[in-house]
Formats: structure tokens, C-alpha cells, sequence
């Protein structure tokens, strides 16, 4: 049921927000952001997990997973959040581009403060509340550099995806 709120809640943001005509211009960003989650699902979800999604008591009864949660996830919510977001990245004035970025940044944050308030997500390994706002500081601004310069941005996604890795003391063994 959870999930089914969630979709209906990122559709909407779609639709009302996102620049879905114009979805071609995005393709790029879209897919370069679910491969850091598909990355991260293959890697660490079984093995070294930082986070992982609980299914609700209703969505348990349904079968529902973890996995199911991530590729609803990367399905709705990552492509709304790019059509929404870039499309509506102001041009001009620093102020209102930080207030911009931290708006998103805001919305993210407390889409996790409600999964964790509900039990929705459990965090492993040493991961926290404030490695996600870190996370989604560093993931917002990686996007809308992708969105313009996609070499730099796969540059950056590397060192920050190093320092995850050292941070967190990552096994080598998740390398299956």
C-alpha cells in the first residue's frame, strides 16, 4: 500500500512538474541515475547493504521486497525527480539556484524522514540519517551536472563513489 502512495505521489510530480513532452533531453540523466542504483543494488543490497527498503505490513502480504521497493523507485521516482527538477533549474541568480537545489534536497529528506519515522528503511554497515543528506546533496548536484557536462559528472560520481567506499570500509568480497 505504501508503495502505492508513493507511485501515486511521484506520478503527480511527473505530471504536474516534470517537462514529460520534452522526456528525450532528460534520457540521458534518467538512465545515468538508475545505473548508480541499479550499481549499488547489485553490489551492496545482498551482501554489504548501507540501507535497505521494508515493505509495510500490507505490501509484505503482497509479496513485495526490497527489491520490488528499489525498482518502483528507479522506475517513477528517479525519472519524475529529473524531469521536474532540471526542467525547472532556474538560469539565473546564485541565490535562487541554492534555494533551488535545497528545495529538492528538502523533499528528499523528508521522503526518508517518513520512511524512517514508518520503519520503511533500515540502515546497515555504519550508514545513517546524515550520510543520506550528504548522499542527496552530492546526488542533486551530480545530476544537474550531468544534465550539461556527462564526462564530468561520471569523474565526480567516481570520487565521490571512492570515498563512499573507503568510508565505509567496503569488502572487496561484494565483487561476486
Amino acid at each position: 500500500m505504501t508503495n502505492a502512495i508513493y507511485a501515486v505521489f511521484w506520478l503527480g510530480i511527473l505530471i504536474i512538474w516534470g517537462d514529460w513532452r520534452n522526456w528525450r533531453r532528460y534520457y540521458p540523466t534518467i538512465l545515468f541515475f538508475m545505473l548508480g542504483d541499479f550499481i549499488y543494488l547489485y553490489l551492496l543490497s545482498d551482501h554489504y547493504p548501507m540501507w535497505r527498503y521494508v515493505p509495510s505490513s500490507g505490501d509484505k502480504e503482497i509479496g513485495i521486497t526490497n527489491a520490488h521497493i528499489s525498482f518502483s523507485i528507479m522506475i517513477l521516482k528517479y525519472p519524475a525527480t529529473c524531469l521536474a527538477y532540471l526542467s525547472h533549474f532556474p538560469q539565473h541568480g546564485f541565490l535562487l539556484k541554492l534555494f533551488y537545489y535545497l528545495a529538492w534536497m528538502v523533499i528528499y529528506i523528508m521522503n526518508e524522514m517518513i520512511d524512517l519515522h514508518y520503519h520503511l528503511i533500515k540502515y546497515f554497515n555504519g550508514w545513517n540519517f546524515g550520510w543520506s543528506i550528504l548522499f542527496n546533496a552530492v546526488m542533486f548536484l551530480i545530476l544537474k551536472i550531468h544534465f550539461h557536462r556527462p564526462v564530468f559528472a561520471w569523474i565526480l560520481s567516481a570520487v565521490f563513489i571512492v570515498f563512499l567506499w573507503n568510508s565505509f570500509e567496503v569488502p572487496s568480497s561484494v565483487f561476486r
